[in-house]
């Protein structure tokens, strides 16, 4: 007899419990004969794991144990312990078959949906890529755009979308909701470069893109008070928005390449392009010079990578001359939104100052179809420069707010070279977004979704931002309160009331282009 290890013991248990008498009839005993001639004379484990697998469905589907279908207990047994014998971690059939193989099968299950779903769902810009090049091919001829005007960034900020009739013949849109784009940029600016333009997708009505980057009424209808600029209260100093003592962020600029409708900056984004003066620039950076606690810099705006190159290699050097600036930032939505302004020369800036001190690129990606075969050479290409690529989501209703859409960017965004790091909560305070919110428990449920069924660094971290960071873990968040959460600063245990969607209000569908019809 050998002896079963306590997996082993309980497999075969299960599979001597009789359920019926007799004898298996001569049928299931012949279709079972070739796996144990295979077995007997294995010397691999892949035939024994056949055999007592093929024993264990006998078992479960029609009653038959081992003997019923002619085989003896220490013939098993002894194949068991061949098993344990050739396998180079000494793992024995109970815990192969009987342990194992029903967890990777629950695990399937759990995938399933997922997998089944997300190409239809959620299909990133690689999967669509045949498509997004015929919509390139209509811009281009739309727009009178060159092959060296859509490859180049100049060429795409040329020729931008700013104005609704040219998004009329770009996009296809209702009749009303181009009368309420015309409504809304009165007051709001819009721009879609050429080729994020190209990313939307005919025939959806809530499209991903399209929602990110042309406004609808609800940002002029949509009540409530308007709180004040976001970091209007930490700003220390011109330019510096600072929320902690080591890190600070330096608002470089108001300029992006394509505007989003969510965008938390709103305020910050005027009637014209700005790049600023040296004088602003110096006094931000005094600032810093004079706080020798700061070690970490963000350079955002606006949009770090719209900067001129000289302005941006300038920038980078003078916090590589401060000795406690030990790491930097650069926040950006360029290699989404316009990837051709990842160029040569850019790189060779970016790892000059990477070299010196750890840079990282910091993106906010929100769908998969973001990502297609340009963006992700981008940020390939930015990967090989800098220490660390990292995407910022935003969680937004009818762009990313269900385990399908999130599970599918955040797997896509690894696949392209870019580390999920933060997921936020989109902000409360602009009353212009309400449409675009989503409850907080719904972003708690879609994280925790993740753990165990996507890679554990493909899992990003779930944020408030209220005078700083809140991780969203259960345990931050106290109550939940109509309309509002209670949630606890884990830095500091203060208590701040953060304002949350009703049921009513998120499952409401009829929002964004869906109000319009056809």
């Amino acid at each position: 007899m050998n002896a079963l290890d306590t997996f082993t013991s309980e497999f075969f248990a299960t599979l001597w419990t009789r359920t019926q008498d007799g004898d298996a009839p001569e049928t299931d005993r012949a279709a079972l004969q070739p796996l144990v001639d295979e077995a007997r004379s294995a010397d691999r484990t892949g035939p024994i794991v056949a055999l007592f697998a093929a024993l264990e469905s006998l078992h479960a589907d029609k009653g038959w144990t081992p003997d019923q279908l002619g085989l003896s207990r220490p013939e098993l047994e002894e194949m068991a312990a061949r098993h344990e014998r050739i396998d180079e971690h000494r793992v024995t059939v109970g815990g192969r078959v009987g342990r194992a193989r029903p967890i990777v099968r629950a695990a399937r299950s759990r995938v399933a949906e997922y997998l089944e779903r997300h190409p239809v769902e959620a299909p990133s810009g690689i999967e669509m890529w045949d498509a997004i090049r015929e919509n390139q091919e209509r811009i281009k001829k739309i727009l009178g755009m060159t092959e060296a005007d859509w490859n180049s960034f100049s060429g795409q900020l040329r020729h931008a979308i700013e104005d609704v009739e040219t998004l009329a013949r770009v996009v296809d849109l209702p009749a009303k909701a181009v009368e309420d784009v015309l409504r809304v940029t009165k007051t709001y600016r819009m721009r879609l470069t050429p080729y994020y333009a190209s990313l939307i997708l005919p025939g959806r009505v809530n499209d991903p893109v399209l929602l990110q980057s042309v406004p609808t009424g609800e940002m002029v209808d949509n009540a409530g008070v308007e709180i004040p600029p976001v970091a209007a209260d930490h700003s220390p100093a011109r330019l510096i928005d600072q929320f902690y003592p080591r890190v600070v962020t330096i608002k470089a600029t108001n300029m992006c390449a394509m505007y989003c409708t969510h965008c938390l900056r709103i305020a910050h984004i005027g009637a014209k392009d700005r790049l600023y003066g040296r004088e602003a620039y110096a006094e931000a950076l005094d600032y810093i010079r004079a706080n020798t606690e700061i070690r970490d810099v963000l350079v955002t705006g606006g949009d770090s990578l719209v900067l001129p190159n000289s302005m941006l290699e300038w920038l980078l050097g003078e916090l590589d001359a401060i000795g406690h600036v030990r790491m930097k930032r650069l926040g950006t939505r360029i290699p989404v939104t316009t990837p051709q302004r990842i160029d040569s020369e850019l790189l060779d800036i970016l790892e000059a100052s990477n070299d010196r001190k750890p840079l990282r690129v910091v993106t906010q990606i929100n769908t998969a179809q973001e990502i297609t075969p340009v963006s992700r050479a981008a940020f390939q290409a930015l990967s090989k420069r800098v220490a660390a690529v990292m995407n910022q989501a935003v969680l937004l209703k009818g762009i990313n707010d269900t385990r399908v859409k999130m599970w599918k960017l955040c797997e896509t965004i690894q696949e392209a070279y870019v580390r999920p790091y933060y997921i936020f909560n989109c902000s409360y305070r602009n009353p212009q977004f309400r449409h675009l919110r989503v409850p907080v428990a719904v972003g708690q449920d879609i994280v925790e979704s993740m753990y165990g069924n996507i890679s554990g660094d493909a899992i990003p971290r779930y944020i408030a931002t209220a005078g700083g960071k809140i991780p969203l873990h259960r345990t931050n968040v106290l109550a939940h309160e109509e309309g509002f959460v209670r949630m606890r600063k884990p830095w500091s245990g203060e208590e701040v009331s953060y304002p949350d969607p009703t049921a009513g209000d998120y499952a409401d569908q009829d929002f964004g282009f869906a109000r319009y019809g056809k």
